[in-house]
C-alpha cells in the first residue's frame, strides 16, 4: 500500500526543489523511497504471477539537467518500469506516482528500434483488422482508451500517405495510459487494481509479440 507520506513529501519537494532543502530532508526522502521501492517489488512479484517479467527498475529521483532548460535538480514523482521476458515476450509496463491526481500506469512500446518499428508498420500496412478489433473491444477501451504516442506528420519513407492504415503507420510509439486519482492510489486495493488493468492489456501484448517474433509470412524469427 502506498503511504500518504509519499505524496506529502513530493508536494513539499515541489515547493523546495533545491539541493540545500533536499540535503536537510534526506532522511525523510530515504524513508519514503524505501516504502515506494517495496511497493514496486510487491507489484513485480504479483505481476509475475500473471505474466513473465524478467526485471523491474525504480528510477532515481535525481534529474539529468545537462541538456535541459529545466535546471531543477529533482523529479517530483516516482516512476518504475517492468520488462517482459525477451525475446519471446515484448512490451513493458510502467507505474508513475505523482500528487495532484497525476499518477498513471502505461503499457506498450516507448522506443522501438528501427527494425521493430519497420516490422510493426509493415504489419499495419498489410492487415490492421486484428489490432483494430482488439483496441475496440469494450473492456479494453474502457480501461485503456485509445492508442497514444509520438507520430510523424506524414507517411514514413517507403509508405503511401493515402494508405487506409496511415493513422497507425505514422506512429513512432505505441502506448496506452490510464490515470489514477490520489484517492485511488492511496486506497488499499490500488495494487490489485493495477494488476487487473495490466491483465487487460495482454491481448495487445500477445498480438505485438507475435508480430515482432515473425516475418510477414508468419515464420518465426527466433
Amino acid at each position: 500500500m502506498i503511504s500518504k507520506d509519499v505524496f506529502s513529501f513530493l508536494k513539499t519537494l515541489q515547493k523546495n526543489n533545491n539541493r540545500d532543502w533536499f540535503h536537510e530532508h534526506k532522511a525523510a526522502f530515504k524513508e519514503v523511497e524505501m516504502g515506494v521501492k517495496q511497493f514496486y517489488a510487491q507489484l513485480f512479484e504479483q505481476l509475475n504471477k500473471v505474466d513473465s517479467i524478467d526485471n523491474f527498475k525504480v528510477f532515481r529521483i535525481y534529474r539529468d539537467v545537462r541538456f535541459s532548460k529545466n535546471k531543477l535538480p529533482y523529479k517530483t514523482h516516482f516512476g518504475g518500469s517492468f520488462h517482459r521476458t525477451k525475446p519471446e515476450l515484448r512490451g513493458g509496463y510502467y507505474l508513475h506516482l505523482a500528487p495532484q491526481n497525476e499518477s498513471f500506469i502505461a503499457t506498450g512500446f516507448w522506443d522501438p528500434n528501427k527494425e521493430d518499428l519497420l516490422r510493426i508498420r509493415k504489419e499495419f500496412e498489410t492487415d490492421s483488422e486484428e489490432i483494430r478489433v482488439l483496441m475496440e473491444a469494450p473492456k479494453f477501451k474502457s480501461v485503456w482508451g485509445t492508442l497514444q504516442g509520438e507520430e510523424l506528420k506524414s507517411a514514413p519513407r517507403g509508405f503511401d500517405k493515402l494508405d487506409p492504415n496511415i493513422d497507425l503507420i505514422r506512429k513512432k510509439q505505441f502506448i496506452f495510459t490510464k490515470k489514477y486519482s490520489d484517492k485511488e492510489v492511496l486506497s488499499k486495493d490500488f495494487e490489485q487494481q493495477v494488476i487487473e488493468n495490466f491483465k487487460v492489456i495482454r491481448p495487445y501484448f500477445d498480438y505485438m509479440s507475435s508480430v515482432l517474433t515473425t516475418n510477414l509470412n508468419g515464420e518465426s524469427t527466433l
